[in-house]
C-alpha cells in the first residue's frame, strides 16, 4: 500500500469545506479534542506539535461522512465482534500522549 498524508493546508480546507469546529473535526477523526486535532493541521516543523494523518485515522473520517449510519454499525459490529470496545458517542476518557482517544 502507498499513503501520503495530506498536509496541513489540505485538512485545513477540508474543515473549512465542512463547515465544522475543531472541535467536530476531532470527533470527526477520533482524536481526544480541539488542542489534539491541531497537531495534524500545524505547520510547525517541531515534531511534538506536529503529526501526520495516518491512513487509519483519514479513512475512518471519510467512512463516517460517506457511508450510511447502518454501514457504520455493520463495521463496529465486526469490530466488536473482534473483542473490540467501541462507542462513537462516547466521550474519551483519557487522551494518550499523542492526543489520540484511549479506552
Amino acid at each position: 500500500m502507498h499513503y501520503k498524508p495530506p498536509q496541513p493546508e489540505d485538512i485545513e480546507r477540508l474543515k473549512t469545506e465542512l463547515g465544522l469546529t475543531g472541535t467536530q473535526m476531532a470527533e470527526l477523526f477520533g482524536v481526544a479534542g480541539d488542542r489534539a486535532f491541531r497537531r495534524y493541521t500545524s505547520k510547525s516543523d517541531s515534531t511534538k506539535n506536529k503529526r501526520e494523518l495516518g491512513a487509519y485515522m483519514l479513512f475512518f473520517a471519510m467512512a463516517r461522512l460517506v457511508l450510511k449510519p447502518k454501514d457504520i454499525e455493520s463495521v463496529l459490529a465486526k469490530m466488536r465482534e473482534a473483542g473490540a470496545e467501541i462507542d462513537l458517542n462516547a466521550p474519551s476518557v483519557s487522551p494518550a500522549h499523542d492526543g489520540e482517544q484511549q479506552p
